[in-house]
């Protein structure tokens, strides 16, 4: 091991490098046979520090000479690779390559995805290479294989990347079961993850490293990275600033700023939150100067794989100088030509921040930089909130999922494929993961049935019997069972993609039915920062031609919400705090400061431990507007909720609009908040009752179903080429279930979909806490003459949906001059908040 140790010091020399404490810590509890997770800033070396440690080992086994070459038949699969995005499988397939090649060691490297030619994937089933670079997803489709105990025989080594990435997801729970059937087959296996920004660190090591028989977690090590990374993090600020903002009205207008920010850099990294955002500015960039199209590129997950690559390749190489980009380009293995890192908008937590800056001055000891231009005033406040957050070293946490039952249905068959299971081997395996060790035998019992008969519901139907039990062992005898379950693998569900071709030429990616249902056939629009014009829709193909003029729609895709986190949200009541004691003391807080100062003028700025509501009339109606601070998800539950409740007290109707601050509940009658803030608005007893009847939980159901339908395997969404519409997919999930419903009530599938969307698109959880905060708040209800600028963005939200022949900013500076008219500050009144009920109190 000390000659492979000099040798691979000597390749880092040879690189101008010398390795880092916490990497040499890494490789000696790898040499030790010890797993754990190894958490530190990016581009500070945590890909070497997991790699090196499987290297070292195979350098002191082979002890190759420095001269000998790679052979090409390689050695057995000894190293899986798991990354979280197959655009990372090239890049991350490179990386691990390099010190290969250089030491000489007889390894092949290769990767396998959803981007894997057909071709290699066939000489893939021959034999696999040394190491694999793969998704979770194409790691079950190998555990599909019968002979998949054979292949994985001798595996050393797993390293999870980017684990943040996949810890609170259903993909991660998906990497915990493959990890527990690995585990079962090698029991030496040492498993490492690398994860650079995240709060529950020791959670996240548990989690990836499964449980023991006895229920504790197994041994192993935290490493954090000792190397000391400085980010610095600013905010264009405009010369001027409306007193009166709303959400996106700052738009593209720093443009000019953002360009001669860009044109000051070597190269640069634009982020976006959303992929139509990505559109928007790329064309933004080009129309401003179009000369920069030779330099400047889009890189988002819809586009296709070559222009992904194509981006990516020069990025590295200096070819393209600017790149537009979303989460597509936030990991990755090397991007340390880039020293400038542009977010567009307000990041919406801490972590992201950190991610994104690591893009910038990505290699050790570098700083990273980060400018964030914001689409609106109040995101300079969450800009300045996340620095500080940052600095205080306050990071998201991400919570491991409990017990998806749609995924275990799916694993099963997938063991079940790969040569079968019994449920009394298959039980401790599942317990092993955090995800299952609560896992009862009575649902496990449940699931088995599901499988193999459909359940109470379906079992006079054939075709839900996907497994069948055969001298004691579950196994799946049909080969229509077998094909459909490997082409509706995985827990990714989304709209369905529609790709992108021109009539004479190649594919330019990929969009969803929802837009393209909406285009007719000579309709232009904006895609990969190209022009079309669209001609026809056809084998779930939208075929294109170019078109001449450069304005249109941008598509639009689903999942672009992105709320402020819990860290981030207390982070700005903080700044918040600050500005109404009259302290601001940044750049972006001096630029916000004549918005807050209206604000403190007309009404007040709410301390963090007051709920501020505002109420005034217009003619639109009677207005309430509440500010938790606490995230769009969280503010459209409590809207609901406060509905619900003002209505049991007197028949009341309202419309709301939620945004990351706060929300309006628009009424035509007033609203008796006196009484209702007595009678418990606040108040945590009821909670799941009345956020439950206060949506349409049955409707969030069975949308939620789909999803869950589709994972479980109970909808096939069609073969290659002929994969089925959301219409025909919703129709089916809701048919099952109304099914369910109304014939097998106590389906444990209907019971996660209700759980799913309290929680995933209600956050209920935190939901609850921010409920227990308010209830022992003080209240401060303020009249006031018009709606103040915390208002007004709620307002423009509520503007933008009613339909008008009049432009939407047009409307809104009709408002802001209505606003601007009202000069008397608010009668303001105060309750205190005890057990949720609120009563008045002097001030």
């Amino acid at each position: 091991m000390s000659d492979a140790l000099a040798r691979l010091e000597q390749w880092f020399a040879s690189r101008g490098w010398s390795p880092f404490a916490f990497q040499r810590d890494v490789w000696q509890a790898y040499a030790n046979g010890e797993s754990g997770l190894i958490h530190a800033a990016t581009g500070t070396g945590k890909t070497y520090a997991a790699w090196m440690g499987p290297v070292l080992e195979a350098l002191a086994e082979h002890n190759a000479p420095r001269t000998l070459r790679r052979r090409t038949d390689g050695a057995p699969l000894r190293v899986l690779w798991i990354t979280p995005l197959r655009a990372l499988a090239a890049d991350t397939e490179q990386a691990l390559r390099e010190p290969i090649d250089a030491l000489g060691l007889p390894w092949t490297i290769q990767s396998r995805t959803g981007d894997t030619s057909a071709a290699r994937r066939a000489r893939q089933r021959d034999r696999l290479p040394s190491a694999l670079v793969t998704t979770p997803e194409s790691l079950s489709l190998l555990l599909c294989r019968k002979d998949h105990e054979a292949i994985f025989a001798d595996l050393r080594c797993i390293v999870v990347d980017e684990w943040h990435e996949l810890l609170s997801t259903k993909r991660g729970a998906q990497v915990e079961l493959a990890l527990a059937r690995l585990r079962r087959i090698c029991p030496q296996l040492r498993t490492w993850g690398v994860s650079a920004t995240l709060g529950n660190l020791d959670t996240a090591a548990d989690t990836l490293l499964g449980y023991r028989a006895d229920g504790a977690p197994h041994p192993r090590q935290l490493v954090r990275g000792m190397v000391p990374k400085d980010t610095q993090v600013e905010a264009l600020t405009p010369d001027t600033m409306d007193r009166f903002p709303w959400a996106g009205h700052l738009n593209t207008k720093l443009l000019p700023e953002v360009m001669q920010r860009l044109e000051a850099a070597h190269s640069a990294i634009v982020f976006t939150n959303t992929r139509a955002q990505c559109e928007i500015w790329f064309q933004s960039i080009i129309a401003a100067n179009p000369a920069w199209f030779e330099f400047t590129a889009i890189h988002h997950g819809s586009l296709s794989r070559q222009q992904r690559e194509d981006v990516e390749d020069g990025l590295k190489t200096g070819r393209y100088r600017v790149v537009v980009a979303t989460s597509s380009l936030d990991l990755g293995v090397d991007f340390s030509p880039v020293d400038l890192v542009m977010q567009i908008g307000s990041p919406k937590g801490v972590a992201r921040l950190m991610q994104r800056a690591g893009r910038s001055g990505h290699s050790p000891g570098r700083a990273s930089r980060i400018l964030c231009v914001p689409t609106h005033a109040f995101e300079l406040v969450e800009v300045a909130a996340a620095r500080d957050a940052m600095h205080a070293g306050t990071i998201e946490s991400r919570e491991p999922l409990d017990r998806p039952l749609d995924l275990l249905a799916q694993h099963l068959v997938t063991l079940a494929l790969g040569g079968g299971f019994t449920r009394d081997a298959v039980l401790p395996e599942l317990r092993s993961t955090r995800a299952y060790r609560l896992l009862t035998d009575e649902e496990l019992d449940w699931v088995i049935d599901f499988v193999t008969r459909g359940g109470n519901a379906l079992r006079a139907y054939p075709e839900y019997a996907r497994v069948q039990l055969v001298d004691g062992r579950y196994v799946v005898t049909d080969r229509r069972v077998a094909m459909r379950h490997l082409l509706n693998i995985g827990t990714i569900v989304s709209d369905a993609a529609i790709a992108v071709r021109y009539l004479k030429g190649g594919r330019l990616g990929t969009v969803e039915e929802s837009f393209v249902s909406r285009l007719a056939p000579g309709d232009k629009f904006i895609f990969a920062g190209t022009p079309l014009e669209f001609v026809r829709l056809r084998d779930l193909t939208a075929w294109v031609r170019r078109a001449k003029c450069v304005s249109g729609a941008i598509p639009r895709w689903q999942g672009a919400r992105m709320p402020l986190s819990t860290e981030l949200s207390h982070a700005v009541r903080m700044k918040l705090e600050e500005a109404r004691q009259g302290l601001y003391r940044s750049a972006e807080m001096l630029a916000v400061k004549p918005v807050l100062t209206m604000q403190a003028e007309r009404s007040i700025i709410p301390r963090p431990d007051e709920l501020l509501i505002e109420r005034c009339e217009t003619r639109d109606g009677h207005h309430l507007f509440v500010y938790p601070f606490e995230g769009r998800l969280v503010h459209e539950g409590l809207a609901a909720l406060f509905a619900y409740r003002i209505a049991q007290l007197a028949p009341i109707s309202f419309s709301f609009s939620c945004n990351d601050y706060g929300f309006e509940l628009l009424s035509p009658d007033p609203a008796p908040l006196e009484e209702a803030l007595a009678s418990g608005l606040l108040a945590t007893d009821h909670l799941l009752h009345d956020i439950t009847h206060s949506l349409n939980a049955a409707e969030l159901a069975r949308r939620q179903f789909r999803e869950i339908a589709r994972v479980a395997g109970l909808i096939f969404g069609g073969y290659p080429g002929q994969s089925k519409s959301v219409k025909q997919l919703q129709a089916s999930s809701g048919l099952l279930y109304d099914v369910f419903v109304n014939y097998d009530p106590d389906n444990l599938l209907l019971h996660q979909a209700r759980r799913e969307v309290l929680e995933r698109q209600l956050e209920s959880s935190r939901l609850g806490r921010v409920l227990a905060r308010l209830s022992g708040s003080l209240v401060r209800l303020v009249d006031v003459e018009r709606p103040t600028p915390l208002a007004f963005p709620l307002l423009v939200d509520s503007t933008r949906s009613r339909v008008s022949s009049e432009k939407l900013a047009d409307r809104v500076r009709r408002m802001t001059v209505s606003a601007e008219k009202a000069t008397r500050a608010g009668a303001s009144l105060t309750f205190r908040a005890q057990h949720g009920r609120a009563t008045p109190v002097a001030t």
